[in-house]
């Protein structure tokens, strides 16, 4: 390895030797970043493989009257997911996961206002906003909790499949959805639909759980004694990275 050699008359250069923020962001917003980084790769991994699968299946070349469930083909995503609760038997196609959307995106505008509000050091609007955030994000859980149980549980009549099992061919009669059989379409839409919005699911249980213990240091007046309200912020980038991946979830599963 060469020497750094400096001369007489010769200016040292200036080097970056380390410091508490690199970049001019903290250690811990960094690392949160990083963390984003990495969670991206694997929603994205998770997409891309759901669209392979998806255009693996030829779609229903039929009129959007005359659709019916089978396992040939991709089902129509308006035709899924069409029931809104208290309202049994009425086709309002894509109306209950608007109303979802809607709700996790107004929780990231709390927790924006939760963020700023701490830049002000403003407490008591910190517990406000904090506390409509994890308000939104158990709402969309509990939302998203029976839009599971709808799925799995399925229509009143069920679909007619033929499907061979040991080796015979049989006609029967699908309810619902799991991991093996699924009255909607192929059984991989299921597969994908559980462990995709049950991937994002888990990333909002735990923006919650971590929203929560945010309220309670702001309400015990950790963060006034810190000085900085730093920790709002960074549990918000989680806060709105949970909200973009749904964005894409959204489109993938719901629309295309």
């Amino acid at each position: 390895m060469a020497a750094h050699v400096t001369t007489p008359g010769s200016v040292e250069p200036k080097m970056w030797m380390g410091g508490i923020e690199p970049m001019k962001a903290s250690y811990g917003k960094l690392m949160m970043w990083f963390f984003l980084i990495s969670d991206t790769f694997t929603f994205s991994a998770l997409l891309v493989a759901y669209g392979y699968q998806r255009f693996s299946f030829p779609a229903f070349s039929g009129d959007f009257a005359d659709f019916t469930f089978s396992n040939l083909y991709w089902p129509i995503p308006e035709k899924v997911y069409e029931a809104v609760p208290f309202l049994h038997g009425m086709s309002l196609p894509l109306v209950f996961v608007g109303i979802m959307t809607f709700i996790l995106i107004a929780s990231s505008v709390t927790m924006v206002l939760a963020v700023e509000a701490g830049h002000r050091m403003d407490r008591a609007s910190v517990e406000k906003y904090m506390l409509w955030t994890i308000l939104g994000g158990f709402t969309f859980l509990g939302c998203q909790a029976w839009e599971w149980a709808h799925f799995i549980h399925g229509t009143d009549s069920g679909s007619v499949f033929t499907v061979i099992e040991k080796g015979v061919e049989v006609t029967k009669t699908v309810f619902g959805a799991n991991l093996i059989e699924n009255q909607y379409g192929p059984a991989a839409f299921a597969d994908f639909f559980f462990f995709i919005t049950g991937f994002h699911g888990t990333h909002v249980f735990s923006g919650v759980v971590l929203n929560i213990l945010i309220f309670f240091r702001t309400a015990t007046g950790l963060y006034d004694r810190r000085g900085s309200y730093e920790m709002v912020e960074k549990v918000g980038l989680y806060w709105h990275f949970v909200d973009l991946v749904w964005v894409f979830v959204f489109t993938f599963f719901y629309l295309v």
